[in-house]
C-alpha cells in the first residue's frame, strides 16, 4: 500500500481478492469487517500496518501471484460465487484450489468463454462502463427471425 492517505477499505478488500467492492460494502455494513479491532464506517481508509479482519480472520495481500483463467462455460452452469444458493455454479464446477471469481457473467442457458481471476482490481477495470471495453456475443436462436421481429426489438 503506497498511498500516503491510505486506501478505502472496500477497495483494499477487492484488491486482495476477498470480494468485490460491492461485496465489501455489504460486509462492512453487516459489521463483519474490523480494522485494528474496530468496526469501520463506510469509506474508512486503512494505512500500512493496519490489521484488517473479515469474520474474525486476518486478511491481507498474499505473496501468491494472481490467477487468470479462461473457461468455456457449458450450458447449465450459473456464474455465481455463492455456492450455497446455486448448486450448479461455476466455482464448484471448476473446483480451483484458491479463491477465484468470474469477470462478468453468462446466463445459465448460455455457453461460451468467460474469464475468472483472483485479481479484484482487474475485475473493476474490465467491468467499469467508463473504460468502454467492447463485448461481443454470438447468439443462436431457435426460430426464424423476421423483419417484423427485428423492428420490434
Amino acid at each position: 500500500m503506497s498511498q500516503d492517505n491510505g486506501i478505502r477499505i472496500n477497495k483494499y478488500l477487492s484488491e486482495i481478492g476477498v470480494c468485490s467492492r460491492r461485496g465489501a460494502d455489504k460486509l462492512i455494513e453487516a459489521g463483519r469487517v474490523t480494522i485494528n479491532g474496530e468496526v469501520p464506517e463506510m469509506g474508512t481508509k486503512i494505512k500500512e500496518g493496519d490489521q484488517v479482519q473479515v469474520d474474525g480472520k486476518l486478511v491481507g495481500p498474499t505473496q501468491d501471484k494472481h490467477v487468470y483463467l479462461i473457461f468455456n462455460k457449458p450450458i447449465g452452469i450459473v456464474c455465481t460465487t455463492d455456492t450455497r444458493v446455486e448448486k450448479d455454479n461455476i466455482i464448484d464446477y471448476i473446483n480451483y484450489p484458491t479463491r477465484i471469481f468470474p469477470i462478468g457473467r453468462l446466463d445459465k442457458p448460455s455457453e461460451g468463454l468467460i474469464f475468472l481471476t483472483s485479481d479484484g482490481d482487474i475485475v473493476n477495470k474490465i467491468l467499469r462502463a467508463r473504460n468502454q471495453h467492447e463485448k461481443e456475443y454470438i447468439v443462436s436462436v431457435d426460430k426464424r427471425i423476421s423483419e417484423d421481429f427485428i423492428e420490434k426489438m
